[in-house]
């Protein structure tokens, strides 16, 4: 434990940016399983929800909560389902057994 003033208000303050820091990447990884799970349903909610989490992406790796290669990655890889997604049309299972 800290003895010094200065070492009490740095406990205090490291406490306080790890919590806020903690919120911040479970915000992130909570719009990042969104997207992926509105990869499933229409096109628009898809892009509605990659959007969210490129802006979250993008304020954490500003504020540094997040490195920002991180977030660069993350929403490249979004970006490659998302276009992926708009590319392949649904196709119906209409294999042949042979």
């Amino acid at each position: 434990m800290p003895h010094t003033k200065s070492a009490k208000k740095n406990l205090r303050k490291s406490l306080k940016r790890r919590e806020r820091n903690r919120a911040a990447k479970k915000t992130i990884k909570t719009h990042i399983k969104r997207f992926l799970a509105a990869l499933d349903g229409p096109l628009e909610a898809a892009q509605n929800e990659y959007n969210v989490a490129a802006t979250k992406l993008d304020k954490a790796a500003n504020r540094r909560i997040i490195h920002p290669n991180l977030a660069a990655r993350k929403k490249s890889q979004m970006a490659r389902a998302l276009h992926q997604k708009k590319t392949v049309p649904a196709q119906p299972d209409t294999a042949k057994p042979s």
